[in-house]
């Protein structure tokens, strides 16, 4: 990750433009494809300049990082040139706004604390599973039925559980999740969009490192970059679990005011359904105590 930024914006904004139009076929793009072998997959620079109305030379110091104040209707016409969908062209104009020096300052460093009454909720919450995790999917505290949910989490010393982590390197993840491969495809674009936003965050290359180095899969999914930006909406979870079977759930994220980048993510099922009585069953069958994080301690 280190090698890939070198400390510029600059050189993320490349990076994206670059890998955009990897992911782009000249038939996609309108252009009929000759005979001989290309070179470059996807698009080659100078049919994003001509798709996007700008000549080759000033394409190419966009993307070298060499042209750091793109205009805005320039980053439009790249969005519909490399036909970026709302959380790419968003993730695009970030990219720029940050080359340029026109972000706003950077948020403190995040810290690990879970409140009081932010842990009174998680046990008010019971019998639904939920969690508090960091911007970088570090679990800080979860009740009871959150931890037996994300069977062989608690395998895992408190400050190592990571969502993402569990997902690539835990054995059992595999088979918990239904939609596995859906999945990662998610938590990687997540971790990609926070990663163009705030390249030297500490806590993320930390745990981008570990990933690159152990899981072929968040490898691939990672030189993808594909970006995906959170959403508010609601959504079904189906799991396989080992003590009460498939169960689906619907999930709900949320962020916490007044933290730096924590999120509330809370399962839930409709009272007397088979999928309510498996949740309530994991709550009473839990550990009676909370995984929590202690303040200030990385995960390893």
């Amino acid at each position: 990750m280190a090698a890939e930024q070198q400390g510029s914006t600059g050189t993320e904004l490349g990076l994206f433009l670059r890998a955009r139009r990897t992911q782009v076929t000249p038939a996609q793009a309108g252009f009929t494809t000759g005979t001989g072998v290309r070179r470059t997959p996807g698009l080659r620079r100078e049919e994003v300049a001509a798709l996007a109305g700008m000549s080759i030379d000033y394409y190419t110091r966009i993307e070298r990082g060499k042209e750091t104040r793109p205009s805005p209707p320039v980053i439009d016409a790249l969005a519909r040139a490399l036909q970026l969908d709302h959380d790419e062209h968003e993730h695009l104009r970030a990219l720029a706004a940050l080359a340029a020096r026109y972000a706003p300052e950077p948020p403190p460093a995040p810290s690990r604390t879970v409140l009081p009454h932010l842990r009174l909720l998680l046990e008010t919450l019971r019998p639904s599973p939920a969690y508090i995790t960091s911007r970088t999917l570090d679990v800080l505290a979860a009740n009871p039925g959150a931890t037996a949910l994300y069977a062989g989490l608690d395998d895992w010393p408190a400050a190592h559980r990571n969502l993402a982590r569990f997902l690539f390197l835990h054995p059992a993840a595999r088979d918990i999740y239904a939609g596995w491969d859906q999945q990662i495809r998610g938590c990687v674009a997540r971790l990609r969009a926070l990663a163009g936003t705030d390249p030297d965050a500490p806590d993320l290359a930390a745990l981008v490192g570990e990933l690159l180095l152990k899981s072929p899969d968040f490898a691939r999914l990672w030189e993808r970059y594909d970006v995906r930006g959170r959403t508010s909406a609601h959504q079904d979870k189906t799991f396989h679990h080992p003590h009460v079977g498939t169960i689906t759930l619907t999930f709900q994220g949320m962020q916490l005011e007044g933290t730096a980048g924590q999120r509330l993510g809370v399962y839930t099922a409709q009272p007397g359904t088979p999928d309510h009585d498996a949740i309530t069953l994991l709550d009473l069958t839990a550990p009676r105590h909370t995984a929590e994080q202690p303040a200030g301690q990385h995960p390893h």
